[in-house]
């Protein structure tokens, strides 16, 4: 029970310290990247709430394809920098501390448990697969669906024009 309790907070300290690590970093890519380990603690907390599919959807969709999407558009019009002077000094010690936080709540979890884990609680059988979350998707939720597509796509071509060269 205990290292449930030191495995959330782990988590949340991870997900805390790369969402302010994105807010105050002033490399755009630097800022990717602590997003994309926040999009990753985030997909761990829905493991640990019995949520498989949610935490894939999370990391393919957001800390995969999305993320992919933001990089682009980062290098394509070349603004890594925020245009303050640089200061990374401490993306170095940080991503060492969280990474070794990581670690050792790892170790920590293997050692404990040793094959003591308790098995997660069975939600009704329906809940949550993907064939079901297909149905509603395509039925009950086909519009909100089709407006995100439509916004990505205008996302999208509004990069493209913003970085073709001036004629």
């Amino acid at each position: 029970m205990e290292s449930n309790w030191l495995l959330f907070f782990g988590l949340a300290l991870v997900a805390v310290v790369s969402a302010l690590g994105m807010l105050f970093s002033r490399n755009a890519v630097y800022a990717a990247l602590f997003l994309i380990l926040n999009f990753s603690a985030v997909a761990i907390f829905y493991l640990l709430l019995s949520a498989p599919f949610i935490a894939l959807a999370q990391v393919t969709v957001y800390a995969g394809a999305i993320m992919v999407l933001f990089l682009f558009v980062i290098m394509l019009l070349g603004a890594e920098q925020t245009g303050r002077t640089p200061s990374v000094w401490w993306v170095q010690p940080l991503a060492l501390s969280m990474g070794g936080i990581l670690l050792v709540e790892t170790v920590y979890i293997i050692i404990t448990q040793r094959g003591n884990l308790p098995a997660p609680a069975a939600p009704a059988p329906v809940f949550g697969e993907p064939i079901t979350v297909g149905e509603m998707l395509f039925t009950q939720y086909l519009l909100p669906f089709e407006v995100t597509s439509i916004l990505l796509l205008v996302a999208m071509i509004g990069a493209i024009v913003l970085s073709r060269p001036k004629a």
